[in-house]
């Protein structure tokens, strides 16, 4: 453990100091320990007092003497601590939705949008409010994407919030194109949607695109074959229910993800691209070793030549990480 690594579970460098040293001279007395760590008696004291709360120090006989938790018990201990504080903190966060329904409140009270219709301007704020939307929906999410695939990047920005928004409860219906089923990075991550409970059709045909975020705002491109145009986002209940009428008849019209998978794989089964033996030895060692250059050594060849396939394995796998490559590789079978 390097120095100050344990403020991530709320110990200060100070604290942890002094519980570094009572883990090299168990059982000694706290008398002139201020001298050793360059503090005042008081600091000390009210320091030690904080660990023993915390449980990493205690007090084990008449002469008061201190002895140190077991790092795996005491740390253990920390993270459930900090996780349940970490949950209060996101719940409250989750909660806190009339605060953003206020301040666009008195946004509108100045820009008005008489037509409950606001105007987004290029992708970058496109993708900022549905990055508000979804980590603030409640409920529901809907969409319809005719995307033809998904680059690495798309997926390791969407994945996150997709995930998050599922283990929430967020129940979320999505309709994408059956051409986006012939990429298997794309087709990977739909099937690990509808593994953590999305609902997700394909459809040949449609050309549609748009979200709907708990059946009170729905998000429109203002031009379906340009989305860097911009984009409408309707709040008006009329204009809302229209848009969710649209996407019900497009996914009645859709068929299941599992169905048009298996459908797709039958007939593609030959084609599908395996992993060649380096590759697959390449994959095999990034889960096993931890340096290039040990993964390197192990399998004969120059670090160069190893960076260089896992860059296209992970490529290859439309993973933005290697933990996420090894994660892929084993849904296919690969390793």
């Amino acid at each position: 453990m390097g120095e100050n690594e344990m403020s991530v579970f709320g110990v200060p460098e100070a604290e942890e100091e002094i519980y570094r040293h009572f883990l090299r001279n168990p059982g000694t007395r706290t008398d002139d320990l201020h001298l050793l760590l360059h503090s005042r008696p008081g600091e000390t004291r009210a320091r030690i007092t904080r660990l023993q709360e915390m449980g990493l120090l205690h007090t084990e006989d008449a002469e008061r003497r201190i002895f140190p938790a077991d790092p795996e018990v005491a740390l253990a201990r920390l993270v459930d601590v900090r996780l349940a504080a970490l949950h209060r903190e996101l719940q409250r966060v989750t909660r806190s939705r009339h605060v953003i329904d206020g301040l666009r409140a008195e946004q509108g009270a100045r820009t008005p949008h008489p037509q409950g219709i606001e105007q987004l301007e290029g992708l970058a704020q496109i993708r900022n409010r549905i990055d508000d939307l979804a980590f603030f929906a409640r409920d529901e999410i809907l969409s319809v994407e005719p995307y033809a695939r998904l680059s690495a990047e798309n997926i390791a920005r969407s994945r996150p919030l997709d995930l998050r928004c599922l283990r929430r409860g967020v129940r979320i219906r999505n309709v994408v194109s059956s051409t986006a089923l012939k990429d298997p990075p794309t087709a990977a991550y739909l099937r690990e949607l509808a593994e953590h409970g999305a609902a997700i059709r394909v459809t040949p045909d449609t050309t549609e695109r748009l979200l709907v975020y708990d059946r009170r705002a729905a998000l429109v491109p203002l031009d379906p074959r340009d989305t860097a145009r911009g984009a409408l986002l309707a709040h008006r209940s009329g204009l809302v229910s229209n848009i969710i009428s649209l996407f019900e008849r497009i996914w009645d019209q859709a068929d299941d993800l599992s169905r048009a998978v298996g459908d797709a794989e039958s007939g593609e089964a030959a084609a599908a691209p395996r992993p060649s033996g380096i590759e697959r030895r390449v994959l095999v060692s990034m889960c096993t070793v931890g340096k290039d250059e040990a993964g390197a050594r192990e399998l004969g060849v120059s670090v160069r030549t190893y960076r260089r396939h896992v860059a296209d394995l992970l490529q290859t796998l439309g993973a933005a990480s290697r933990a996420q490559a090894a994660l892929l590789a084993r849904e296919r079978g690969w390793i």
